[in-house]
């Protein structure tokens, strides 16, 4: 049974504030780029003739327990039922979530938090279309990688992948996986410091393969933010972004784990971090978005509920 009667209409810009100056509109922005841009360089492939639409959430934290600092982790069924509500009615072409998909009790064991981890993957699976994770801390609270990725389902993905890639619409998504400490030691069973996540050496190079064989635009998915240094970013992850601008065809960046979101731009790259569905009581606290890359490569991010709108205009004219 849902939970409510009708779909929330696309939120409005909030008190939300950009960490770096923000941009012109899309259109300006696009006007303004193909002006510089000589005839000579605006191949087919500037205008694909096609979409891709897709829908983002993130930062879910469920369990069946009590709210604590403001965390509202039962209300999170509901919310995420709003969620696959639209995205079944808008038809996008997937829907991804940024992890910390599930939480845990204050004295966790395997078998609670697995069945807290079923609960809200047999949600999620409402959306009549391909679903995609990405994993979180949290994912690894008190079970294992392994035992997260037995337990949910990655459209077309090989079950044991925790990073990976997809084409989509003439364009490339990938998929990181930072969970792992500077030592190279998957995070599991809570045994981490979150503070320290790191893309190691071997994904590092696995994502340079990645973008070298494809000549599509790009768009990468990661739960802890790459756009700055701090308890909430990647540790390496000035070194990551070197690999995403080293290739010219990375358009935006998404990301979860920050639960207040925020906005960053660095060097033609956008950093959109999505705020957290966890925050706050249902229904009104609700945060998702629908993504459309559009032909010409401009993106536009429409927020529902506390979810911030965005036009992310591209540069980038010729992978």
């Amino acid at each position: 049974m849902k939970h409510h009667s009708e779909s929330p209409g696309p939120s409005e810009p909030s008190g939300w504030q950009p960490t770096r100056r923000d941009f012109l509109k899309a259109s300006t922005g696009l006007l303004a780029a193909t002006a510089l841009v000589p005839l000579s360089c605006q191949s087919s492939r500037f205008f694909p003739g096609q979409s891709a639409r897709f829908g983002l959430v993130t930062d879910i934290h469920y369990a069946d327990i009590n709210s604590r600092n403001n965390r509202y982790h039962r209300d999170s069924i509901s919310k995420l039922n709003e969620c696959t509500d639209l995205m079944n009615e808008q038809n996008v072409d997937f829907l991804i979530e940024l992890g910390d998909f599930k939480d845990q009790d204050a004295n966790p064991t395997e078998e609670k938090t697995i069945e807290y981890l079923e609960t809200i993957e047999t949600t999620y699976q409402n959306y009549q279309g391909p679903v995609y994770h990405v994993l979180g801390n949290h994912d690894m609270d008190s079970i294992s990688k392994k035992q997260f990725l037995a337990h949910i389902q990655n459209t077309g993905i090989t079950p044991e992948s925790s990073y990976y890639s997809f084409d989509k619409n003439g364009v490339r998504f990938i998929v990181l996986d930072a969970n792992f400490s500077s030592d190279g030691q998957e995070f599991d069973h809570g045994k981490f410091d979150w503070t320290d996540a790191t893309v190691p050496p071997v994904q590092l190079d696995w994502l340079r393969d990645t973008l070298k064989s494809s000549n599509q635009p790009a768009i990468v998915f990661v739960h802890e933010r790459l756009d700055g240094e701090g308890p909430v970013y990647v540790k390496n992850a000035a070194q990551v972004c070197q690999v995403l601008e080293g290739f010219g065809k990375v358009l935006a960046v998404f990301q979860g784990h920050d639960h207040g979101g925020g906005y960053n731009e660095i060097h033609g790259i956008h950093y959109y971090t999505l705020q957290a569905v966890v925050e706050g009581p249902a229904p009104e606290n609700n945060s998702y978005a629908i993504v459309e890359v559009q032909p010409d490569w401009n993106i536009t991010v429409t927020g529902y509920r506390k979810a911030v709108p965005k036009e992310l205009p591209q540069s980038i004219r010729e992978v």
